[in-house]
């Protein structure tokens, strides 16, 4: 029982934090290796494989709450009430644009990430940088461009793309990256903090897929319970975080999640000093 323990605690973990800019990877490492310990019940391999594909839990809250938009963008359900400006709305195109550059060096860099970068020293680090980024968006935002998600420009795709990239950084946080890099773009919060969670759905899907398939001899019947476990719990906790959040963004914007950040990380210096 305390394999599933472990793995409903880190999917709540996931489920919290997967859509707040505090990193979601970030969290799981500091609880897991501080607490939880997964790498000593299943071995390092399972334990970083859980962490990514448990992932798929939050994805499938994001493919719940966003269905219409999804249906709209293939094309197969036309979704009322959408912002389009003299024509213009999201369209796959866009989200291709801002996924290649995470992916490119995804791929180029997955091994040494997560050999060498699944460690509380780097999630410091990357909670600091992260949180500078958060507070320069809200300190230096340009004149607002693109009110909803329909606004955003192929540009603008391109340069969150970019941005993301950061990402792959354990402890910087994908949407913390891409919500920053967007208001800087000259997105509002919300069609920012919009596109980051469609986004979200094509990139964590594909990470979690390449991380079932390199990691596939280790998927033994023992440890199919703390994947599901983890995966039913992240989705439970991320389908219920994910509106808040969309309602908390507009109101407090981020460098109160920024704050966090930067205490947190000095509360680990503390810790592992």
């Amino acid at each position: 029982m305390w394999e599933i323990f472990v793995a409903v605690v880190l999917g709540l973990v996931e489920g919290l934090t997967e859509f707040a800019p505090v990193s979601s990877t970030g969290h799981m490492i500091i609880v897991d290796d501080l607490w939880l310990n997964s790498k000593e019940l299943f071995g390092s391999e399972v334990a970083n494989a859980f962490k990514v594909v448990i992932q798929l839990g939050s994805i499938l809250a994001v493919v719940v709450l966003f269905w219409g938009r999804f249906m709209d963008l293939l094309g197969l359900k036309k979704l009322k009430g959408t912002s389009a400006v003299n024509g213009q709305k999201l369209n796959l195109l866009q989200i291709f644009v801002g996924l290649l550059p995470a992916g490119i060096f995804g791929l180029l860099f997955e091994d040494y990430i997560d050999d060498k970068l699944f460690r509380i020293e780097t999630v410091i680090i990357g909670l600091f940088l992260g949180a500078f980024l958060m507070i320069a968006a809200d300190k230096f935002r340009p004149k607002l461009t693109a009110e909803t998600v329909d606004q955003i420009t192929y540009k603008q795709a391109l340069g969150v793309g970019l941005i993301q990239c950061l990402s792959l950084w354990p402890g910087f946080s994908r949407s913390g990256s891409t919500i920053s890099g967007g208001v800087l773009l000259g997105m509002s919060y919300r069609a920012a903090s919009d596109f980051t969670f469609i986004m979200a759905v094509p990139i964590m899907a594909g990470a979690s897929l390449l991380k079932v398939v390199k990691y596939w001899d280790s998927f033994t019947p023992e440890v199919l319970p703390f994947f599901i476990a983890g995966f039913i719990s992240a989705f439970i906790f991320a389908l219920f975080c994910i509106r808040f959040f969309l309602i908390l963004i507009n109101k407090v914007k981020l460098t109160p999640f920024a704050i966090y950040r930067i205490v947190l990380a000095v509360i680990l210096l503390f810790i592992i000093w």
